[in-house]
């Protein structure tokens, strides 16, 4: 038996497998960013929602998902980026928190990047549009960097009041 092993350990490659995870990589503007796969229900193309009077103007509105009324946040206007041009590429991304259906309004998607612990970084401190601790890490692969959201947190701010604080 290899000594490094022990019995009842886990082999490498399957501890390894454990701390991999899985981001949805998107476009805002120049920057790239990334949020948890596993909160992606779906990804639509951008359709124009019925505006709701009086609401925050990052929430663009809502759409009716096969029966389910969806509010949709525009993450440009959230993070207070430079007006978005509806195009081609803009597109939904449809998260599915705690049994909480929201779609958020992305420049483009681009692809799912498969992170290791050491290519998430601490995210340094700045005076930044979006709250630190809406931040997980910068993931960086090869040339590329990703400011990763935890999407959830970011969710259920009470600045974006879509999903009430209680649990299940």
């Amino acid at each position: 038996m290899n000594p490094r092993i022990q019995s009842g350990s886990p082999t490498t490659a399957a501890h390894a497998a454990t701390h991999l995870r899985e981001f949805l990589a998107f476009k805002l503007g120049q920057e790239e960013y990334g949020i948890d796969i596993l909160k992606v229900q779906e990804i639509r193309s951008y359709e124009e929602p019925t505006q709701i009077a009086n609401s925050p103007g990052f929430i663009k509105g809502v759409v009716n998902l096969r029966g389910v009324i969806v509010p949709i946040v525009d993450m440009r206007m959230k993070f207070n980026l430079a007006q978005a041009s509806y195009d081609e590429f803009t597109v939904v991304i449809v998260l599915n928190i705690d049994e909480h259906v929201i779609g958020m309004v992305v420049d483009a998607v681009s692809d799912v990047i498969t992170l290791t612990p050491q290519e998430m970084r601490p995210v340094p401190d700045l005076s930044i549009a979006i709250n630190a601790e809406h931040l997980l890490a910068i993931g960086t692969v090869k040339d590329r960097m990703l400011i990763l959201l935890d999407i959830e947190k970011l969710m259920r701010s009470s600045d974006m009041g879509l999903i009430t604080m209680t649990r299940h």
